[in-house]
């Protein structure tokens, strides 16, 4: 197959998609497809676009780790000469239009939020992942909380707001999340309502709309689904703080247990009801959903994602391993369930 693996973009999870890309590219590249790995904000000026399938390159050199902090964005408009005027790079439509499949590695806006779904649905062009309807539903916290709540699905008490408008308060300790964010990025546990007021000025940084929800105590589980059926639970234990964007992709800062050590009852619950999330979010192909699993048992589901990473330390390859996948079958795999949904 020709394949173009799209990476990158301005959202504070670039790096994070540059490493995620990067796995994708080199195990379908020995897996004999014609791969290339493509930034999309930075394009393809190297030459004609009609001819990158038979050049014979590596496009993965040059991208190195992700740093413990994420890029500021005006730090990542900075890569490209003519800044921000548009998001797509030169020659992207036109060489994800001669490829089979596009492999969407992106994470965060502009990549994970539908706005591309829908312009390749517009195209023809086939991807990887939901639609752009379900893409844009998970990629707005507020909006996932109300129809989970709506289907009678639990989630934790909270409320949206923009910055600026008056606080209502919940209690603390509580959470402050910017709407449309991912990785953890602009998230913040608060103890009061001073911490709160700054935590709203810190995410302003990255969107004008936070959730602000009440802050549950418990172990962290994550679910995948490929195809709408659950995979194994993984529990992620981080080592100090909560699961914030360092410890989620720097490696030894968190241990992450597959299969989770919760009892069987107890992972068939958190599993039939990842499956009821899926179908009430109009999810298709595959996601990720993470929860918040309390001592008495009660659990709550955080948000979805939509295009989970897929680094070497990534939690949706770990639990396809866990069931015998290994990082190449599940590339395939997530292809395959992709392209027989459009």
């Amino acid at each position: 197959m020709k394949i173009v693996v799209l990476a990158g973009g301005t959202s504070t999870e670039r790096e994070v998609s540059l490493i995620s890309g990067t796995g994708i590219y080199r195990a379908l590249k020995e897996r004999g497809h014609q791969v290339i790995l493509l930034d999309v904000y930075l394009g393809y000026t190297q030459g004609d676009p009609a001819g990158v399938f038979e050049l014979e390159k590596d496009w993965a050199e040059g991208i190195n780790a992700i740093r413990e902090e994420s890029p500021s964005l005006a730090e990542i408009r900075r890569l490209r000469p003519d800044g921000d005027k548009k998001f797509l790079g030169p020659n992207v439509l036109e060489i994800c239009g001669q490829a089979d499949v596009v492999f969407m590695a992106l994470h965060g806006a502009n990549g994970e939020d539908g706005k591309l779904q829908a312009m390749f649905e517009l195209y023809g062009i086939p991807f990887t992942g939901t639609d752009y309807l379900s893409s844009a539903v998970c990629m707005d916290k507020a909006l996932t909380k109300e129809i989970l709540r709506s289907n009678g699905l639990p989630t934790p008490e909270g409320y949206s707001m923009r910055i600026g408008e008056e606080i209502r308060e919940i209690g603390y300790p509580a959470v402050v999340k910017v709407n449309n964010g991912g990785s953890s990025v602009g998230v913040y546990i608060v103890e009061n309502r001073t911490q709160m007021e700054e935590a709203l000025e810190k995410a302003k940084e990255y969107d004008d709309r936070v959730v602000i929800e009440r802050f549950i105590k418990g172990r962290e589980i994550t679910c995948g689904l490929i195809d709408g059926k659950a995979l194994p639970l993984i529990e992620i234990a981080p080592k100090d703080g909560f699961y914030d964007y360092k410890n989620k992709y720097q490696p030894g800062k968190t241990e992450e247990i597959c299969p989770a050590p919760i009892p069987e009852e107890q992972t068939k619950e958190i599993q039939k009801m990842s499956e009821e999330i899926f179908r009430a979010l109009r999810l298709s192909s595959y996601a990720r959903l993470d929860f918040i699993l309390q001592e008495d048992g009660k659990f709550y589901c955080l948000e979805a994602n939509t295009l989970p990473g897929m680094t070497p330390i990534s939690l949706l390859p770990q639990a396809a391993a866990a069931v015998g996948m290994n990082y190449a079958d599940l590339c395939e795999k997530l292809i395959e369930v992709s392209v027989k949904k459009k």
